[in-house]
């Protein structure tokens, strides 16, 4: 049976989704991908207002991955468009419902006025606490880590630090990550078994949740669901109960 999903203390407290099918549930409806990724796009909102409620913190979304240059040109190009869309339309409404905005990825592949509104809106949430929503944005797990080392060798090589000095907690500073706590609950949706290089350093002993609906769907009366379900797990990092 699920857990009470009011029981804030046995909650997750950093929730990290894969928001799967846009392209799918476009599909589906006989219309072109990048329609599904504009409801994909407004699903978030749901999602975002929903978490105090459910007493999570943390909310961290995977928006566009490091591999997803590799889809077509148009696609791609309208990506763009609706990341720079978003955060004219919703910044006004983040910043009043008490979210902190902040972003993880790779900005050197982005262009100028994506990085810009970037800069913009995290420092216009800078000073917000309710919920901290953190979108993973031309970003890759491998490629979080690659360049983790990159700028943990320079350090090591300017002298700054040891090699003696280097363990995971020290690692973990250098990464995109560095300001949250990890994730407790990964969800994937649309029926998709796989992490798809997202956190693979910060999800060690994180709990998953694979589950078929396609992203447009997903409510957040279903994110409850899971919620409670988490609370239900025995969650041991190793250890053996008695």
């Amino acid at each position: 049976m699920a857990k009470d999903i009011t029981d804030h203390a046995s909650g997750p407290n950093h929730v990290a989704i894969i928001m799967d099918g846009n392209g799918r549930w476009a599909q589906q409806r006989g219309r072109p991908r990048l329609f599904g990724h504009h409801a994909g796009a407004r699903r978030v909102r749901e999602i975002v207002e929903a978490c105090p409620d459910l007493g999570v913190k943390y909310l961290t979304i995977f928006a566009f991955s490091t591999e997803n240059w590799k889809r077509t040109q148009s696609e791609v190009a309208g990506l763009m468009k609706l990341f720079r869309r978003y955060i004219e339309k919703e910044a006004k409404a983040l910043f009043e419902n008490g979210v902190r905005v902040r972003f993880i990825g790779d900005r050197m592949k982005l262009d100028d006025k994506l990085v810009s509104l970037m800069d913009e809106l995290e420092i216009f949430t800078a000073d917000n606490t309710e919920v901290h929503l953190t979108i993973a944005l031309n970003y890759g797990g491998r490629d979080e880590v690659t360049r983790a080392a990159q700028r943990l060798a320079l350090e090591i090589e300017q002298g700054r630090l040891s090699h003696k000095d280097v363990d995971a907690e020290c690692l973990s500073k250098f990464l995109d990550t560095r300001f949250l706590p990890d994730p407790d609950l990964v969800i994937r949706t649309s029926g998709e078994a796989r992490i798809s290089n997202f956190l693979l350093w910060q999800s060690a002993y994180a709990e998953y949740e694979f589950i078929d609906t396609l992203w447009p769907d997903f409510t957040s009366a279903e994110l409850g669901t899971l919620i409670g379900n988490y609370g239900g797990r025995d969650r041991r990092f190793g250890a053996v109960t008695a």
